[in-house]
């Protein structure tokens, strides 16, 4: 089968790879789209730090089952489904204690571990997600960054009938306040300096705030009064947009920082301290994540053919991470055609 191989930064080969063979435990799936995130640019890039090269990059996926082993039984030949990235030890204490995502040992395909850009891959069943039978493969390749979502969602707490403002409008930001109205939020608004996320957020039946002309501060209280929001989401991963975070947020409430810092953020404590805001850090997700993920997009309740901004060939993959770079905030989702 082939494979697209990231040997260095910038640099991508294919290469013929035999395809695993299938144990009792595992399924072999024939992968039909993969998504590019944030995370891959930085690999591209050869800025992660905590990934080396070579690697075999792809974590957002849908595929189809073509071979199941014996002692398998959550999935059967021929459906539909998306796979969940994390590879975890099973024994430490987060994984003991149902928080797998934050595993001790935690490798992540794509990043620490062969990722999923290849014709074919052989992976433990557990990791499946059944995606249902009408679901397109593109929005089947959508559910991981909204599983993130969610789980950043479901970690603030309740957010029926609450206020909230989301930091940041690319692709995690503005699933992020979609989820947050799906899941019963009163009302949100959604800050961003670039103009096409603001539009594509309004697409989606976000509510924006254009930093460029606005006071953010300002556009909060009018939209909320003077209580301000119940919680701020953090989706950006710089220190500007965290501090705005606290000193915007009413004292008591929620932060949840979804954003993945590239590099130390420089916060203002003494406003956290003094003001008794809560922190609270989003990492990934879990199965449970998917599984409501994949309940809200049935019922309708997620837009996601405005964020899908790009479709690139497998035999093409580096041009996916050509035209993120050169169309930066207009490329909003670029999705690989595996067929």
């Amino acid at each position: 089968m082939k494979q697209a191989i990231m040997v260095a930064p910038g640099q991508i080969e294919f290469r013929d790879v035999p395809v695993p063979e299938v144990k009792p435990d595992q399924i072999k799936v024939k992968m039909k789209k993969i998504g590019v995130c944030g995370s891959d640019i930085h690999v591209y890039h050869g800025k992660h730090p905590y990934t080396s090269y070579p690697v075999v990059q792809g974590h957002e996926v849908s595929a189809q089952v073509v071979e199941v082993g014996s002692r398998v039984t959550n999935v059967a030949l021929g459906d539909k489904v998306t796979i969940q990235p994390q590879v975890v030890c099973g024994k430490c204490y987060p994984c003991t204690h149902g928080i797998y995502n934050v595993c001790e040992a935690l490798k992540v395909m794509g990043f620490q571990t062969t990722g999923m850009a290849s014709e074919y891959f052989v992976t433990d069943a557990k990791k499946a997600v059944k995606l249902p039978d009408d679901m397109s493969w593109d929005h089947g390749a959508m559910i991981e960054p909204l599983a993130v979502a969610v789980h950043a969602v479901r970690l603030a707490g309740d957010v029926t009938g609450k206020k909230a403002v989301v930091l940041g409008g690319g692709p995690i930001g503005n699933l992020v306040a979609q989820t947050i109205k799906a899941m019963g939020g009163e009302d949100v608004i959604l800050s961003e300096l670039s103009q096409y996320r603001l539009e594509t957020a309004k697409k989606c039946g976000i509510k924006t705030v254009d930093v460029k002309e606005e006071d953010l501060l300002q556009a909060i209280e009018d939209n909320f009064g003077k209580d301000r929001a119940d919680f701020i989401f953090e989706c950006v991963g710089i220190s500007e947009t965290m501090n705005q975070a606290i000193q915007y947020a009413r004292k008591g409430s929620t932060i949840v920082v979804v954003g993945v810092f590239g590099d130390l953020g420089r916060i203002n404590m003494g406003y956290v301290q003094d003001r008794e805001l809560t922190l609270k850090g989003s990492a990934m997700y879990r199965e449970e994540d998917y599984i409501k993920a994949i309940e809200l997009v049935n019922k309708g309740l997620i837009e996601f053919d405005a964020l899908i901004t790009h479709h690139v060939p497998f035999e093409e993959y580096k041009q996916a991470y050509e035209i993120i770079d050169e169309q930066k905030d207009r490329a909003m989702k670029v999705i690989i055609d595996m067929d």
